[in-house]
């Protein structure tokens, strides 16, 4: 493994930086493009209205302005899918991954104290080399300490022979692997995500969304069963609460604290699939509930037997993702040494 003496720079200050930031709210699941090179067809739709449509864009920039607005110190950023166009051709899909990834880069380095960038690659728009050569740039020269990878996004299962030749190269140069982790599709089940967890027991996982993902409340119910005792079986599982029913959030809130796996979960919004002031407007409103214990309807909190403390509330707001990137950050650093 070589790594530029930018990324162990970028790696080396985004450890100071979030040591000095410990209570800090922070956005677990963002995406950002460069709306100067957008696809045609996302040019054309946002032109012709204001209005939302899946995955409509937003730049850092406009990011930075969600943030401000919803009370938020620092986001959690990746590549926007939805605005990445893939084709016929494995090249050129790799080379607009490798912009896109490339804009996270250049937009986490002009503002190093507001976004902490993560990679993306895709074995089956890429290939499995290309993906790795990807995931190579990624860690190696963007410094980006988590690569994620979407088996949603264009149908490949989870636990592919794909997928894990990516993930063991990830893990190979310290990463943390993060995946797209729904009920929204057949291809990310809790069965297959937990078999990855399983393949490199001593380094942390990322599901994004635990198990939610856009998908129908009762298509989504098996999922946010499966994925709360997941998390107390398998303890290097990190789960980002995001595009998921609220209801179960609570749940999976009080079920972490239960059963102690609550430094394994953060709050985070999809931007722009989702609203950052509505999600962490419900999520800090949620948390101040639970924290009421006795007043609360659950039955484990009006009994005392399940206390939320505001170091839990903490945790699930910022600090328990900031403590994965920072230990993500010193990983790909020793790797490297």
């Amino acid at each position: 493994m070589v790594l530029s003496a930018t990324a162990r720079d970028l790696l080396t200050d985004r450890i100071s930086r979030l040591g000095d930031t410990p209570g800090a709210t922070i956005d677990a699941d963002t995406h950002i493009t460069d709306l100067e090179s957008l696809r045609p067809d996302f040019a054309e739709r946002m032109a012709a209205t204001p209005d939302y449509f899946h995955g409509r864009p937003i730049s850092a920039e406009l990011l930075l302005n969600e943030m401000a607005m919803a009370g938020v110190d620092m986001a959690l950023v990746w590549q926007n899918p939805s605005a990445t166009a893939y084709g016929d051709d494995r090249q050129q899909d790799y080379a607009a991954l490798l912009a896109a990834n490339a804009y996270v880069f250049e937009s986490s380095s002009r503002f190093p104290g507001k976004l902490l960038p993560a990679g993306w690659t895709d074995p089956k728009a890429l290939g499995v080399d290309l993906a790795r050569q990807l995931i190579d740039v990624c860690v190696e020269e963007f410094g980006f300490p988590v690569v994620k990878m979407n088996p949603a996004q264009n149908a490949f299962p989870i636990d592919s022979e794909a997928v894990l030749a990516c993930v063991d190269r990830i893990v190979e140069l310290g990463a943390v692997p993060a995946f797209h982790y729904g009920a929204d599709t057949e291809f990310t089940p809790p069965e297959g995500f937990a078999s990855v967890a399983a393949r490199h027991p001593a380094q942390m996982i990322i599901g994004v969304h635990m198990g939610g993902g856009g998908a129908g409340y009762v298509e989504a119910e098996q999922h946010a069963q499966a994925s709360r005792k997941m998390i107390n079986d398998l303890g290097n599982v990190f789960f980002i609460e995001s595009a998921k029913r609220d209801t179960h959030i609570e749940s999976d809130f009080i079920c972490a604290v239960e059963n102690g796996s609550w430094r394994r979960t953060a709050v985070g919004s999809d931007a722009p699939y989702g609203r950052m002031t509505w999600n962490f407007g419900g999520s800090k409103a949620m948390l101040a509930s639970l924290s009421e214990g006795s007043a609360h309807t659950d039955p484990r909190l009006e009994s005392g037997a399940v206390v939320v403390t505001r170091e839990v509330v903490g945790g699930f707001l910022g600090d328990n993702i900031r403590a994965l990137m920072i230990e993500a950050c010193r990983s790909v650093l020793d790797t490297a040494s």
